[in-house]
């Protein structure tokens, strides 16, 4: 969809945000008759709603929408975005009433998303003028890397395979002349990635390692890390078929990170960037890895397998024992890793873990400033002992039903030691349900705030300064 500017009559029909509390002030600016009409529809600016003012000619004059009162508890500032899954075909422009025109407008785009690779569009979608006041080019450069993000999550895994997610992300790399490349099979083990190799070599297609540079050498290193499980089982400790059935979701993190790839070089970010997706099936067959199983890593620590469904952190572990070999500036990896994240924060707040107090305020800052939010959880530090092993250097699961995230991420901690700042993202990776800005389907949390932080970091006009929010605008940092 084109972004627009303008902000004349003529530039598109008006939205009005209006609350409850100011809609009689407002209808007493309309010609009587279309108060009359708003009346009798019995629109009363509820949170949510609108209604549809006519003109004189019988056309559509312009559309008012019930927004949260100052003193709500909750401002969703995607909530007037629904509107683009609402209104009829035609161009719109916000008029009043909308507290960040930025998000309200990323709140449209991101609303007006259709997964449509097996179904065309049933209906136009309407056109929205950006605001004078808001860039369209970045609006869409998020926009458009979420969408790619949200299609690879919904297609579903007999069409991306992992040799088709490796084409994606190749696709990706080439647009913006990044350095490819890719491990894949038997050379996983010629090259000591053994954990992703174990993990994938049961599927019919090769596990494999996508590993792509952009942006100059000298500039700070950014690496990105995503779990690129195509399809999950669960390996020989099978899950049930209600815990499968989302699992096309599995490389939820791999779609993250490429989302945010796609930000970064679309917008060239001064930064040298680099992206590492282990890709796998995670199978069942005669070579199948099993419990039990002791399996050396890359970075030499032998793993035992206690369960054959925590597969994720394995591929991580190799991914992440390569990243860290070059001691990046930051370090990220995103994975759709447990479902105790699910259990004790729920489908929209990913909880994310780092070592780095400071770095851990500045992501949440950001978090609430792109309305992309994520919550901090421990890495805490007694429950390391509960990944010991009586035969390997340490087991891939607790072992035990509680804190499973906090252990899954001290678990990846044992991989990483020279990276300055290191942060894990345990992400969902689906709505299950559809609310402004986000359509029930794939969903890619974190990006959005990591983009804007790295912009803030090492954009233009870039300060450490303007990058540090003070302890009273966000919550207090927990001991690692």
């Amino acid at each position: 969809m084109p972004l627009q500017h303008g902000s004349s009559v003529s530039d598109g029909i008006p939205i009005y945000g209006v609350t409850a509390k100011d809609l009689p002030a407002l209808l007493a600016t309309l010609p009587a008759a279309a108060a009359a009409f708003v009346t009798a529809c019995g629109f009363k600016a509820a949170e949510g709603h609108h209604v549809l003012v006519p003109g004189e000619a019988g056309d559509l004059a312009a559309v008012l929408f019930g927004v949260e009162a100052d003193e709500a508890v909750h401002r969703d500032p995607f909530l007037i975005g629904k509107l683009a899954g609402l209104l009829p075909a035609g161009l719109y422009r916000y008029a009043s009433g909308i507290r960040d025109p930025f998000l309200a407008t990323l709140g449209w785009h991101l609303s007006a998303y259709r997964f449509t690779r097996f179904r065309k569009a049933e209906t136009t979608m309407p056109e929205l003028r950006v605001p004078d006041d808001v860039d369209g080019e970045r609006v869409a450069t998020i926009a458009q890397a979420i969408a790619l993000g949200r299609d690879l999550i919904n297609r579903p895994a007999n069409d991306l395979t992992p040799s088709a997610l490796e084409e994606a992300a190749r696709a990706l790399a080439e647009t913006h002349g990044a350095s490819f490349a890719v491990i894949r099979g038997d050379d996983l083990l010629t090259r000591n990635f053994p954990l992703i190799h174990a993990v994938g070599r049961a599927a019919t297609e090769a596990p494999r390692l996508v590993d792509f540079t952009w942006g100059d050498p000298a500039g700070p290193k950014v690496t990105l890390v995503g779990k690129g499980v195509c399809f999950d089982t669960g390996g020989l400790d099978i899950k049930p078929s209600s815990g499968m059935i989302l699992m096309k979701k599995d490389m939820g993190g791999a779609a993250t990170a490429l989302a945010l790839a796609a930000m970064i070089m679309r917008r060239k970010l001064p930064v040298r960037l680099r992206v590492l997706v282990p890709i796998v099936e995670n199978a069942i067959a005669g070579n199948a890895f099993r419990p039990g199983d002791v399996i050396s890593s890359r970075k030499g620590k032998t793993v035992e397998i206690g369960n054959t469904d925590a597969e994720g952190r394995l591929i991580l572990a190799d991914a992440l024992a390569l990243a860290d070999e070059e001691a990046p500036t930051l370090l990220f990896d995103f994975a759709t890793l447990t479902g105790a994240a699910r259990v004790a924060l729920g489908p929209d707040l990913p909880p994310f873990y780092t070592m780095d107090n400071d770095l851990a305020l500045a992501i949440a800052r950001h978090g609430a400033a792109t309305n992309d939010p994520v919550w901090r959880m421990p890495l805490w530090d007694p429950y390391d002992a509960l990944l010991k092993s009586k035969v390997a250097d340490l087991n891939n699961i607790s072992g035990g039903p509680f804190a499973g995230s906090v252990t899954a991420a001290l678990f990846l901690r044992r991989f990483v030691e020279k990276a300055g700042s290191w942060v894990h993202f345990d992400v969902y990776g689906w709505s299950p349900a559809t609310k402004p800005g986000r359509p029930e389907g794939g969903a890619v949390q974190a990006a959005h705030l990591l983009f804007d932080l790295l912009e803030t970091r090492f954009g233009p006009g870039a300060g450490a300064a303007d990058d540090m929010p003070s302890q009273a605008a966000v919550f207090e940092p927990v001991l690692h």
